[in-house]
């Protein structure tokens, strides 16, 4: 980067009104914590979400596998993450991606087998990374053996395990799934059951104390092969009022959560018990094993109570992948994080895209402009004090892909009638190479992936950016190389700050050194001061000299201070 001097009549200086917020250093002693929780690996670790069936194949068949994992391990180390969370590899209907479970203690022979799991758990740990598993306790595949057994018998005991309600006319109430249309649907006998996404997956009653003894089994069969924990995905479901009361209002997918709209099928108190059980029985393996939870609540306080001390270790916060590319929403999303994380003594667990959401890419405006605006983005992120979760992808600045009508297996664009896209576009399978179907199924296979990569996919390969000083790729390397040397990018304290278009967080103390990250959310360049030196820019237009910064639009840069100063 060119060390000139920042142009005063090219760049505008700082507002000088401010808005901020603190995080207190993760070391502050928190006597409600076990001991070893404060130090726990897990408290800031970069976790990277891997889409099983998208990321690599690894038998030629078309599907990324267990086997293609295992073979892209050692990228993963080299890129310098901490833990990998895999998406399910259950046994599955294939209504919705795997998360429609058909047997829990099991791989489905597409994905590979159990013990293709035992052995990427005994590499990853060869590699120093920990893998976490997906568990879906909310619902089952309508071909789980349970459910078949609950419809072939109303009154024998699996028909307890599930949401049921007897003959009537009109659905029980008026809950909605998420997917589209009504929340209930009919069993060949008049009854109604519930499902509060797809038709095939009815949803669990957890008020039959047989389903969670179950469910702790499958965790234990889990945890002695060695995972290191797991990913809980809607873990602010399973249980939903008991007297199926009709809900006050309609969700919107727009929506930061879900509120008081649902108030009847989402975050019930009962919950929290479940996740009390859970933590006790995780925390009785060694290893510091973990849980996540998904929890999408608009109300972040109440987001924070799933990881209090006794409940999950870590719960997603969410605003971040909702929030457009703005200076006063992206501050109200941090502070509102850190603030609610903080009164329970927990990490943040940062969200900029997974496998629901569009790509950052595309959302911030897509072409050069959206990538820039990603590129900074993930350097605002990887900044924060916490555990970023990164989407495979996302360190190759890969866009949303629209994949036509006849190719889309989600079940959102079908139960939507057509209205909603759906998620496939960015699941698309990851570009490893410039060969054919850019290396997904390995070197020299043809096979057409399970969902159409565009045109000139290849471009955006590892291949090719790993030797492209100015890719995404080399930028995430670097930043998260820099993100484990430098103390104060650890467990130091942080503050953050806007002022007018632009954030500043400002990490470490005297003890650890300084860092502070600048990102220019707005439409002109701004001068940000410098008293030391550049460790990373977003872009190759980032200019320094006499101790000033130059941040075009759209930029970002990490820069430090010595102790002391």
């Amino acid at each position: 980067m060119a060390q000139t001097a920042a142009p005063a009549n090219a760049t505008r200086r700082l507002p000088q009104q401010r808005q901020s917020c603190s995080a207190a250093p993760a070391s502050s002693p928190r006597p409600d914590l076990a001991p070893g929780v404060e130090d726990a690996w897990w408290r800031d670790a970069v976790v990277y979400q891997v889409y099983l069936r998208s990321f690599a194949d690894g038998d030629g068949d078309g599907v990324g596998d267990l086997a293609g994992l295992r073979s892209r391990l050692t990228h993963l180390a080299w890129l310098g993450i901490d833990a990998l969370w895999i998406t399910p590899h259950y046994p599955s209907g294939g209504a919705d991606g795997g998360y429609d479970v058909c047997d829990y203690r099991a791989v489905d022979p597409e994905l590979g087998d159990v013990e293709d799991v035992r052995l990427l758990v005994e590499d990853a740990h060869a590699l120093g990374l920990r893998v976490l598993l997906d568990v879906v306790p909310n619902h089952t595949s309508d071909e789980h053996p349970w459910f078949r057994a609950a419809l072939a018998d109303p009154d024998g005991p699996h028909a307890r395990k599930y949401v049921f309600a007897p003959p009537s006319e009109e659905p029980p109430n008026n809950w909605r799934s998420l997917f589209g249309g009504s929340a209930w649907s009919r069993t060949p006998d008049g009854r109604w059951y519930l499902h509060l996404f797809s038709p095939e997956q009815p949803d669990l009653d957890w008020r039959e104390p047989s389903v969670a003894e179950d469910f702790e089994e499958t965790l234990r069969f889990w945890l002695d092969l060695g995972v290191d924990g797991f990913r809980v995905d809607v873990a602010y479901g399973l249980f939903k009022d008991a007297g199926l009361r009709d809900n006050p209002g309609t969700y919107s997918p727009t929506l930061f959560g879900h509120g008081d709209e649902q108030r009847h099928t989402w975050d019930q108190p009962e919950v929290h018990a479940v996740w009390r059980r859970w933590r006790a029985l995780v925390d009785s393996y060694p290893g510091q094993r973990m849980l996540v939870g998904e929890v999408c609540l608009a109300d972040l306080d109440r987001v924070a109570a799933y990881v209090r001390p006794d409940e999950m270790h870590q719960s997603f916060a969410f605003r971040l992948l909702k929030s457009p590319w703005d200076a006063a929403a992206f501050a109200d999303g941090v502070c509102s994080a850190l603030t609610a994380f903080e009164r329970v003594g927990a990490p943040v667990s940062w969200v900029l895209g997974n496998h629901d959401k569009d790509r950052q890419v595309t959302r911030f405006g897509g072409g050069a402009h959206g990538l820039s605006r990603a590129r900074s983005a993930a350097m605002l992120v990887l900044a924060l004090p916490g555990s970023p979760y990164l989407y495979a992808g996302e360190e190759l600045g890969l866009p949303q892909v629209v994949v036509p009508d006849e190719a889309k297996q989600d079940p959102i664009f079908f139960r939507s009638g057509g209205l909603r896209a759906g998620r496939d576009g960015c699941r698309i399978p990851l570009p490893w190479t410039t060969g054919p179907a850019a290396g997904f199924s390995g070197e020299g296979s043809s096979v057409e992936p399970w969902l159409p990569q565009p045109a000139r996919w290849e471009e955006l390969s590892v291949e090719r950016q790993g030797a492209d000083p100015a890719s995404t790729l080399t930028l995430y390397r670097t930043a998260l190389v820099l993100r484990r040397e430098l103390r104060a990018l650890g467990r130091g304290p942080a503050s953050l700050e806007r002022r007018g278009d632009v954030l500043v967080v400002h990490r470490g103390d005297d003890t650890t050194g300084r860092v502070s990250c600048w990102v220019n959310m707005g439409h002109e360049a701004v001068a940000v001061p410098c008293d030391g030196e550049v460790l990373l820019a977003s872009e190759g237009s980032v200019t320094a000299g006499d101790g000033w910064v130059s941040l075009p639009a759209s930029t970002a840069v990490w820069v430090s201070a010595p102790a002391g100063r």
